[in-house]
């Protein structure tokens, strides 16, 4: 298994606190893999099988746990009132009024819960009212590129880059070396998302309006998007569609984790913006699938791949607007913000100078990266800070 130490080590933060560990994300993420790897650390703390309950709820073998109150009472009759117990759930989403369930187990003091969901839907409805500051959430992605490397003897790490963008960053790409092996399991994974978590529940008879919108989105990574613009781009292909089902089919893309939406924030006016959002998309090697692989979005992926390495590291990330400029990402943490520009490469003087001119504009004194696909040596132009894209990627 790969080491996922970053998620490992959150859930660590929080064992014994008096909340609900939620991990979320998309489908094959490596939810379930990461409760492997952190119920194994658990035993080398000292923790004993007898005190750890693990049920994935995708599994067929749980089928009859089909409510809340089957869930509950098949927990509970495992539980040792007396001693401490783990409890992790897989895919809870899969029971009928999960949250009331999810409660029940939370209230009694000597169990400490662990779930999972690949819907943000599992946090956007009752639970989250039920649950009120009584659960924390954990947002999981696909592999990072240090991750991904990680897994592999070979060590060219710029052939492995090309590898990651073409594979993808699902966990289990790393079984294939076949590219249109690695393509037939994508296409299994965009299908069990957009069959479950989107089609069924959104009730969408439409399917094939869906996946142009998803085309539609895809083939737009890294420009401003709107419910009207799609909406209008359907029409003007002969497809008649309301922006309000425009939006539901967005939100419902959005909650199941294929996409992310960025949207704009004015640095100088430092407020978030209404209008005018981005939207990446989880994972490379979906948009390779669902595109084919052609010229000419480099820039755009690279792009792409920072937006989700900056998650990962813990940032709201918006676009930004300097005046008349655009600035790529907005990162903001605990410790402060950063401003990144992404660009295939700047070799090209006017290139160069186009892209520093958003970071330059920008009168605070937070780090600024400008980060390229270029091979050169790290670089600073009056404090902005520029890096080959993968020397970044590896550098945390």
């Amino acid at each position: 298994m790969i080491s996922r130490e970053n998620y490992v080590e959150k859930l660590s933060r929080f064992k014994d606190k008096d909340l609900i560990k939620v991990v979320t994300g998309v489908r094959r993420c490596g939810k379930s893999t990461l409760f492997d790897l952190y119920t194994e650390k658990l035993k080398n703390d000292g923790i004993k099988e007898n005190q750890i309950i693990r049920i994935n709820l995708e599994d067929p073998i749980y089928h009859e746990l089909d409510d809340y109150l089957k869930l509950y009472e098949h927990v509970m009759n495992q539980v040792n009132k007396d001693i401490k117990t783990y409890v992790f759930l897989d895919e809870v989403q899969n029971v009928k009024d999960f949250q009331k369930a999810c409660d029940g187990i939370y209230l009694h003091k000597n169990i400490d819960l662990y779930i999972t969901g690949s819907n943000a839907y599992l946090l956007s409805g009752e639970l989250a009212t039920l649950l009120s500051g009584r659960y924390i959430e954990i947002k999981m992605l696909p592999l990072s590129f240090k991750e991904f490397i990680s897994a592999h003897e070979e060590k060219n790490v710029d052939r492995l880059f090309q590898k990651y963008l073409s594979f993808g960053s699902f966990p289990y790409v790393l079984n294939f070396e076949n590219l249109d092996d690695a393509d037939i399991y994508i296409k299994n994974i965009y299908d069990s998302i957009i069959l479950k978590d989107v089609i069924a529940r959104k009730k969408v008879t439409d399917v094939s309006m869906l996946q142009s919108i998803i085309h539609f989105m895809l083939d737009n990574i890294g420009n401003l998007c709107s419910t009207n613009s799609i909406a209008n781009t359907m029409i003007s292909n002969k497809r008649n569609i309301s922006v309000h089902t425009v939006e539901n089919y967005l939100n419902a893309l959005t909650e199941s984790f294929i996409f992310y939406k960025a949207s704009r924030y004015d640095v100088k006016g430092k407020q978030y913006l209404k209008t005018g959002d981005k939207y990446y998309v989880v994972d490379p090697g979906l948009r390779f699938f669902l595109l084919g692989r052609k010229e000419g979005d480099s820039g755009h992926i690279l792009e792409n791949i920072v937006y989700l390495e900056l998650l990962r590291r813990g940032y709201d990330v918006y676009i930004g607007k300097v005046d008349e400029l655009e600035v790529d990402f907005v990162a903001i943490n605990s410790k402060g913000v950063e401003y990144y520009q992404v660009s295939e490469s700047v070799k090209d003087e006017s290139v160069l100078n186009r892209e520093l001119k958003a970071l330059d504009s920008i009168k605070d004194h937070n780090p600024k990266f400008l980060l390229t696909g270029d091979i050169d040596p790290e670089t600073s132009y009056n404090g902005i800070r520029k890096i080959n894209i993968i020397d970044w990627l590896l550098e945390k």
